[in-house]
């Protein structure tokens, strides 16, 4: 099974996501901020990592830069609500991004098109 780390902090976003993949056949695993994303990252495995920008603690833009840096090649898909936001997410390291709103039929499309490529 295909375990997925969203990094989301809106609950109902969250819950959205989280309700789709579960239908599709993935393995989410959700938390609420920046530290617990790297954290989890640190010490589980996953296929990818589905990531907020605009997080508490530490930022995404931060948990991106982190990992990439530290040599974490996983697929990381950015969600982001501001479209400015997708060329800083994708020059940190991510693998794509999508804008909120969305329809989780155009989030499985990246993610199944991100999972392929790694």
């Amino acid at each position: 099974m295909t375990r997925v780390l969203l990094v989301e902090d809106e609950n109902l976003i969250a819950q959205f996501i989280e309700k789709g993949l579960l239908k599709y056949g993935y393995c989410p695993t959700s938390v609420t901020d920046g530290e617990q994303a790297l954290e989890e990252i640190y010490n589980e495995s996953y296929d990818l990592v589905l990531l907020d920008l605009g997080l508490p603690t530490i930022s995404g833009k931060e948990v991106l830069q982190t990992l990439r840096q530290q040599g974490f090649t996983l697929p990381i898909i950015v969600i982001t609500a501001y479209s400015d936001k997708k060329n800083i997410a994708l020059g940190l390291g991510a693998n794509d991004f999508i804008d909120k709103p969305f329809r989780f039929s155009e989030l499985l499309k990246i993610i199944q098109r991100n999972l392929t490529k790694s």
